[in-house]
């Protein structure tokens, strides 16, 4: 049986390729994967993405499975404590911005704002399908996103990261023109 093609950052590693092959890019609808993803972005900040898929059952387990509410309720001894945990990527100021985007997930919950909504509505309701052969660091939509969630409070929210988080949760398609995952929601029912 011959391998399928895929796009080229997940040919080498195993990992990758079984995040490739059954999560990137499909769209997400869940709010609070929606938010676990952000801040699994927010935290790759300056590392390869594939640290953060080799740390992310220890991140879930650091912080109670990304629940919000729970995430909301951490102190300052929270934070120290998760600075000595080797399974996460051990930064004051990530960690922090977790935190207070539990906090800000929360305010909007509260105020009648669904965050999947929140994030889909500002794509335009519909997954986006780079037709151009090429893959953007950011792009228009992405600086409007992040500058939309930096406005809320979200830290760790540029547009690179935003448009890294768009592609993880199929907000954008960007699989490779080849790719046997390209266009994958059109085998998903509509949310």
């Amino acid at each position: 049986m011959t391998e399928p093609i895929r796009c080229p950052w997940a040919q080498s590693d195993p990992l990758m390729r079984a995040y490739h092959d059954s999560e990137w890019g499909i769209p997400i609808y869940d709010s609070r994967a929606l938010w676990e993803t952000l801040m699994l972005e927010g935290f790759q900040a300056g590392l390869p993405w594939i640290t953060i898929l080799r740390k992310r059952e220890a991140f879930r387990a650091a912080f109670q499975n990304f629940d919000p509410e729970a995430v909301a309720r951490f102190t300052s001894a929270d934070v120290d404590r998760l600075l000595l945990d080797p399974g996460i990527v051990r930064s004051r100021a990530k960690i922090q911005a977790t935190v207070a985007g539990a906090r800000i997930y929360l305010r909007m919950r509260d105020a009648g704002e669904d965050f999947s909504r929140y994030a889909w509505n500002l794509a335009g309701g519909r997954q986006i399908r780079n037709e151009t052969g090429s893959v953007p660091a950011k792009t228009a939509l992405s600086e409007v996103i992040s500058a939309n969630l930096k406005k809320r409070g979200f830290q760790f929210a540029g547009p690179v990261i935003v448009y890294a988080w768009m592609q993880a949760t199929g907000i954008v398609d960007d699989h490779d023109q080849r790719c046997f995952r390209r266009n994958p929601s059109d085998e998903l029912p509509d949310r």
